[in-house]
């Protein structure tokens, strides 16, 4: 296969629609609608044209979501079980307390 112009909407037989970012003689570079970006290389990859726009692409920042669960997951610096306090925790009894 040659080179795909850039913009180029395709599908591929495992990874479904994407949008060609990148493509020269040994790779091409293509943003899956489901899967992300993927390489391949450019004589070997198996693909078709297609003739359907491709969506309007919106994602997240990644360095959002990382610092928002790093400020969620560290709150206070505790875990969940030091900031219950002892008197509300339940204790099961054990079997030779019975």
């Amino acid at each position: 296969m040659k080179m795909i112009p850039e913009g180029q909407y395709i599908k591929h037989y495992r990874y479904g629609m994407g949008v060609v970012t990148e493509s020269d003689d040994r790779q091409t570079s293509i943003d899956f609608d489901l899967h992300g970006l993927k390489r391949f290389v450019t004589n070997l990859m198996v693909v078709e044209l297609s003739n359907l726009v491709p969506p309007q692409r919106i994602r997240a920042k990644h360095g959002d979501k990382v610092y928002a669960r790093l400020a969620s997951k560290n709150g206070s610096g505790k875990s969940a079980s030091e900031k219950t306090p002892s008197s509300k925790r339940q204790v099961s009894p054990s079997a030779g307390e019975r």
